[in-house]
């Protein structure tokens, strides 16, 4: 039985694709799900605008967009849920977050680079995979 499972969101079009692979899992009434949205960090100096309370702008209001983004896919489902959005890398913060809920499961989108796109952009779900101390269910798009 899956007890935790973490939902890892990017802002990609497979986010439909990685619900519907989440609700092929018989989850149980105590299933906990985890949805979480990595803010990649892109200066050592900034101030990370997950840990702000509220909007002062354009870039800050876009973090309330995803959280109602992902509390719209708590509503879907019938078991306990929470919301994490977080600052840094994605790959370690997902694993960060994994290790902190001890998941069962982390369900993860690919974006399907290859080639030098991959060696130069890194692949996240790669690194997750790698380094997960739990399954990892990297969901493609269909071509």
């Amino acid at each position: 039985m899956l007890r935790t499972i973490l939902v890892a969101i990017d802002d990609s079009p497979s986010m439909e694709i990685m619900m519907n692979a989440l609700k092929q899992l018989q989850l149980e009434p105590t299933t906990h799900v985890v949805f979480s949205h990595v803010v990649s960090t892109t200066a050592p100096d900034v101030d990370p605008i997950a840990d702000r309370p509220h909007p002062s702008s354009s870039e800050e209001l876009a973090y309330w967009d995803i959280e109602n983004y992902l509390r719209s896919y708590q509503k879907q489902l019938a078991c306990p849920s929470d919301v994490e959005i977080v600052q840094g890398d994605p790959a370690e913060e997902i694993i960060r977050l994994s290790n902190i809920y001890k998941t069962d499961l982390i369900i993860i989108g690919s974006r399907g680079l290859t080639g030098l796109s991959r060696v130069l952009q890194g692949s996240v779900s790669s690194q997750v995979v790698a380094d997960a101390n739990c399954s990892v269910w990297v969901v493609k798009e269909k071509v």
